[in-house]
């Protein structure tokens, strides 16, 4: 085993501070020892998204758009509010084009059954790739059973990125949806969103969903310049809480759409045997909002932005690259994805003779967290041969420690199954 030239190498990248002070953060404050590398899965939260949550339950809960008393109006502001910062933050100038939801599954599924089930029919296509994660993958499946459509699926250079030319050769003039990742969550591939949407313009009138679960959190986004028709997100990856997310859409696609709940403030005008249904966004926001965990998110997006999303791509850049570096010197250990510069979020891996799972047992004893297992993309771990990767991913707050910790505990795996072996 060669790893000691690797563990000589550590404290080289000591100038790898984290970009968000882990004071910020409760959670990492309070457990000091603690290397949370699993921000692909979920974010910590800082302290002023845990205050906006407070803040609005104790001065302004009320249900949104129901009532005329004062309280109702607050918490009807701050619900807006939310909307208007968030559009914001995502490049949206027009903020009514943004749906919340529960996050990027929910969106997913809303938009393959508010647009395709009214779009998409026996004979057409619809393309999506192997790097997705099953929630940008199994509505889509489901859409072509349900309607006849044919399911194209994009394959994947040697490096687990989209294969532009095989995508070009399966856009048709019956291609009617075309869902990508952004940002692939197992293996940290980012898509070229602006060639993509050169490809599909060039030769298909389909739509361009993006699922941008990771890439929201790590890239800036620019909606309003990005050329896609839909793109999802999920706040609790980056920084919000959980159970909030959300969809925006070009005005025009949104008003093709069908709703796919019902109820509520969805609607305009009921009458006894039809119905008529309310504006945008509140059409597709069916039942009582969310209206405290929107405005958590807003409060995780000014923090974002404070950052500056430049920096939190620089920041994250850096520490792939160590990371990366560190762990190519392990014997036996296999990454997978493009390089770093190529790549965001994560490092995805393999240890010649470890399971993941087990491998992710024994981070855990060193005071590592990292995810372990298919990560909701099981058609890619089939083309990859493998049922399981481990996974470590970073974030604003993580540091060079994070990244001699993982090394650290990774060796001491090696050791523990090389002797189980012997």
């Amino acid at each position: 085993m060669t790893a000691t030239p690797v563990l000589d190498a550590l404290g080289a990248d000591s100038s790898l501070a984290s970009l968000a002070p882990r004071a910020d953060f409760p959670l990492l404050a309070a457990q000091p020892a603690l290397h949370y590398l699993d921000s692909a899965a979920t974010s910590q939260k800082p302290q002023v998204v845990l205050d906006a949550l407070t803040n609005f339950y104790t001065t302004a809960n009320a249900n949104p758009h129901r009532g005329a008393y004062a309280l109702a109006a607050a918490a009807t502001d701050a619900y807006a509010g939310a909307r208007e910062t968030v559009a914001r933050f995502l490049g949206a100038k027009d903020a009514d084009t943004l749906v919340f939801t529960r996050g990027t599954t929910e969106a997913m599924n809303l938009v393959a059954n508010a647009w395709g089930a009214a779009h998409v029919r026996e004979g057409d296509e619809i393309v999506i790739t192997a790097l997705e994660h099953h929630a940008n993958f199994v509505p889509w499946q489901q859409l072509a059973k349900r309607t006849g459509a044919h399911l194209r699926i994009v394959e994947l250079t040697a490096d687990q990125r989209i294969d532009l030319d095989h995508l070009a050769a399966l856009l048709t003039p019956r291609t009617r949806v075309v869902a990508i990742t952004h940002v692939s969550n197992a293996v940290g591939s980012i898509t070229p969103v602006a060639e993509v949407v050169r490809l599909v313009r060039e030769t298909s009138p389909a739509i361009i969903v993006l699922d941008g679960a990771q890439g929201a959190p790590h890239l800036p986004v620019a909606f309003d310049t990005l050329g896609v028709d839909f793109y999802a997100f999920s706040g609790h990856k980056l920084l919000g809480p959980m159970g909030i997310g959300g969809v925006l859409g070009t005005r025009a696609r949104w008003l093709e759409c069908q709703p796919w709940q019902f109820g509520g403030d969805m609607i305009e005008w009921v009458n006894d045997h039809d119905s008529t249904w309310n504006v945008l966004p509140h059409r597709f926001e069916a039942g009582t909002p969310n209206a405290a965990d929107a405005v958590g998110l807003a409060a995780a997006v000014r923090y974002l932005e404070a950052l500056d999303m430049r920096a939190v791509r620089e920041h994250e850049l850096a520490l792939l690259r160590s990371a990366h570096e560190k762990l190519a010197g392990l014997d036996g250990l296999t990454i997978y994805g493009p390089p770093p510069e190529q790549r965001s979020g994560v490092l995805s891996f393999t240890l010649a003779d470890v399971h993941p799972h087990d491998l992710a047992t024994i981070l855990d004893q060193h005071g590592v967290c990292i995810r372990a297992g298919h990560h909701c993309a099981q058609p890619l771990m089939r083309r990859l041969g493998t049922s399981a990767t481990a996974r470590a991913s970073f974030y604003v707050y993580s540091d060079a420690s994070d990244v001699d910790a993982l090394v650290h505990a990774l060796v001491e795996a090696q050791r523990i199954f090389a002797s189980v072996a012997d």
